[in-house]
């Protein structure tokens, strides 16, 4: 009997153990560093977002805003995004996304490759103020190691890291190509921009870490709504 009865607890335990750990494993949050991809499903997965490249007499006629939604109409609104949205009063506007990712090798360069989708209506040669909504506004991706800061500096809204001038690259961005989603297109559409053919590289802190920063780079003039609904990033260490 009592070798049945120490059969029964041990069995029990090592149920509740096994329990315990399929819990833990399914709560246990995403492993840091790289590859690294999020969809936004649960929550913003740590992305914030900001807007710069304006000054502080336009705080308020930028209309800047951001928020985790589903996927504009016609999309599929079971899918969620991380929704951007600005009025480019500065014919300038960098409205951005950026988030710290840990657990890569310390003071090391990492070839980035980003693989971007984001829904956007603009068409890629429609005439606006300024530029094409569509044409005429840089996506843009990279990575620092140190946090993309909003700097202000003689009443100018800037950023800390290189990111470049709309279409031009900057040592901490590059540009993936534009937001139209084609000649004749019209209403909310999936896209997909990445830098496959374009070497990007950052070399991560002592501590390990990278800044990823998306985000777009504006010379139209206009009110322009981007749903960012999967960033995707890849990697191999470079010497």
């Amino acid at each position: 009997m009592k070798s049945t009865l120490f059969f029964a607890s041990a069995l029990t335990s090592s149920l509740l153990f096994f329990t315990a750990c399929q819990q833990e494993s399914i709560n246990a949050p995403a492993q840091p560093g790289l590859p690294y991809q999020s969809t936004f499903q649960t929550n913003n997965d740590g992305w914030t977002a900001d807007i710069v490249d304006y000054g502080t007499a336009q705080d308020t006629s930028m209309r800047f805003k951001s928020a985790r939604t589903s996927l504009p109409t016609p999309l599929d609104s079971a899918r969620k995004s991380l929704m951007l949205s600005s009025m480019n009063r500065s014919d300038d506007a960098f409205m951005f996304l950026k988030k710290k990712i840990t657990g890569l090798q310390p003071n090391t360069n990492y070839s980035l490759v980003f693989n971007i989708e984001l829904a956007s209506q603009y068409a890629t040669n429609s005439i606006g103020v300024g530029g094409s909504p569509g044409g005429s506004v840089y996506l843009k991706a990279g990575a620092s190691a140190t946090e993309p800061v909003k700097v202000l500096k003689d009443g100018f809204y800037t950023l800390s890291v290189d990111k470049g001038a709309q279409i031009s690259d900057g040592k901490d961005a590059i540009t993936l190509g534009d937001i139209g989603i084609g000649e004749d297109a019209t209403g909310y559409k999936l896209i997909t921009r990445s830098n496959t053919n374009k070497s990007f590289v950052a070399r991560s802190n002592d501590k390990g870490e990278l800044w990823l920063l998306v985000g777009t780079d504006s010379g139209y003039e206009g009110l322009t709504t981007l749903y960012y609904s999967s960033i995707k990033v890849t990697t191999n260490p470079t010497m």
